[in-house]
């Protein structure tokens, strides 16, 4: 396991909960352990860890953060805003605060369960159990495969000279084991049992019986230890394997904290790059995405999911939290190590495009998300894809066009990627842009949509759609399904009573722009 720098912990911890005031020696200092300040007892030594100050004041704390530096602790947690920053500099040690009224006790062990959990680099948090599925098989004396509860074989021994079966053999090159109703009733009679069971070989096969024990904690089932037994099993193998249970409940203990504590690093990191915050570089190596094989940054693409408006707000933050939850289990199936994140209501996968051609790889993506999670939420999904950047330091132009892409989705179109509906998102930020200032917003658009409130008449639907047509009459009268006569009558009354100029061809691309996205004619004739 890599050793938890003060960047990894505030990445995990930092925001409201804990502030970051200076860190003369860098993000990248070690941090190994969190202490409670006792002024009974002398400091012990302590490299790399933080010291949490209980009972002192923050403004009083200059001689403590003097005295962590050398014990070659990393730095000094003090409660309130006001600390000894000065002192902490000189003294080369990080300062985080804490709100003043936190309980030391809340927080010396959320700082102590972020740094103990910190995920490997490998980011599974699974290979010890390799080295138990070793231990089990070396201490029962058959080979050993360890499963979650889906049947997926998470780990097996490599003990040289134990037998094996074809089952084993299957099981491991696809690390899923086998289906067959034979063995569906064997997984029911084992999660059943309250610890190990001997198993008969599966009828009309060459395979050897087993043992087997279930894995859990607190009541949940976690997954199995499965030991082929070719009659040779040691005496106590029983006790031996149940005892590897115990173990190996811990493991997947870890490796899932490990799991949900690398989701939550590469989300807030997400979270960070999606607003301009986080730096490049740093979050290239975290996320495993660095350069491209031109050895340029590896370009990436920001996918943006989200509820329909119709869901209750009693049930959107819960739906949102499942969303999220799909979102990822579908990117992390196809890309691996992956971050998404919750924002606003928003949910914001990363997808590397290397090799990307056209979006269509990830269209096709986020339509089975949409897809699935329509289903299994019972409520529609609409999904956005920005445009194709390069490299993290653009994802936020990326998450721009995303947005835009979501505003302008709806039933008939449910997902889109920002080249699919590129006019669309243009005028919709030409409407922003336009009514933001007077001058870009005056003009005659205002007395043709003022003269139909008042009289009842269709001038700017009329202009649109003969706009629309690029000056035909004959196309705009069908695009309106009228008469040519009736749209050239109502274009030179247009003219006549509101002073409408339509032989300027400036006049015409202005009036045009403003009835499409300031007047409300942008999807509508």
């Amino acid at each position: 396991m890599d050793a938890c720098t003060l960047g990894d912990l505030l990445d995990v911890v930092g925001g409201p909960s804990v502030r970051l005031q200076t860190a003369p020696a860098g993000l990248a200092v070690p941090v190994t352990e969190a202490l409670l300040y006792d002024a009974h007892a002398p400091l012990p030594r302590a490299p790399g860890a933080l010291l949490l100050a209980v009972g002192v004041r923050a403004s009083a704390a200059g001689p403590l953060a003097r005295a962590a530096a050398e014990a070659g602790m990393s730095g000094l947690v003090v409660r309130g805003p006001d600390g000894p920053l000065a002192e902490a500099e000189s003294a080369g040690v990080a300062l985080l605060s804490v709100d003043e009224d936190a309980a030391w006790h809340h927080v010396h062990l959320l700082l102590a369960s972020a740094i103990g959990a910190r995920p490997s680099a490998a980011g599974s948090g699974l290979g010890d159990l390799f080295a138990l599925a070793d231990a089990v098989a070396a201490a029962v004396g058959g080979a050993t495969a360890i499963e979650d509860p889906r049947q997926r074989i998470l780990a097996y021994s490599t003990v040289p000279g134990q037998p094996v079966d074809e089952d084993r053999r299957t099981g491991i090159l696809g690390l899923q084991v086998p289906g067959s109703p034979a063995n569906s009733e064997q997984y029911r009679v084992l999660f059943a049992a309250e610890g190990v069971v001997r198993l008969p070989a599966l009828a009309g096969s060459d395979n050897l019986p087993r043992l087997a024990v279930a894995v859990r904690a607190g009541g949940e089932t976690l997954g199995s230890l499965w030991v082929v037994d070719d009659g040779g099993l040691a005496p106590d193998a029983e006790e031996a394997l149940a005892q590897g249970a115990s173990t190996a409940a811990l493991l997947l203990l870890r490796a899932r904290a490990a799991q949900e504590l690398a989701r939550h690093q590469n989300g807030d990191l997400l979270r960070r790059l999606l607003d301009g915050t986080a730096d490049p570089a740093g979050a290239a190596h975290r996320l495993g995405m660095g350069l491209g094989p031109d050895g340029n940054p590896a370009p990436v693409r920001v996918a943006a999911f989200v509820l329909d408006s119709s869901v209750s707000a009693a049930d959107v933050e819960q739906t949102a939290l499942r969303l999220l939850d799909l979102v990822r289990l579908q990117c992390e199936a196809r890309y691996g190590r992956h971050a998404g994140v919750l924002v606003d209501g928003v949910v914001y996968a990363l997808l590397p495009a290397v090799g990307e051609r056209g979006g269509s790889r990830h269209k096709r993506l986020a339509e089975d998300i949409v897809g699935r999670a329509g289903q299994a939420l019972r409520v529609p999904v609409r999904a956005g894809l920005g445009d194709v950047v390069g490299g993290l330091a653009e994802v936020r132009a990326s998450r721009d066009d995303a947005d835009l892409v979501l505003r302008v989705l709806g039933p008939e179109l449910p997902v889109a990627t920002v080249e699919e509906v590129r006019p669309r998102v243009t005028l919709l930020r030409l409407a922003e842009v336009l009514g933001e200032r007077r001058e870009l917003s005056a003009g005659g658009w205002r007395r043709v949509l003022a003269h139909d409130a008042e009289y009842g008449t269709e001038y700017a639907r009329t202009l649109v759609a003969w706009l629309d047509a690029g000056c035909d009459m004959a196309g705009a009268a069908r695009l309106l399904a009228v008469h040519a006569n009736t749209c050239r009558y109502r274009l030179r009354q247009a003219q006549q009573q509101l002073g409408i100029d339509l032989d300027d061809p400036d006049e015409r691309l202005v009036l045009w722009l403003q009835l499409r996205t300031l007047g409300g004619f942008g999807n509508r004739r």
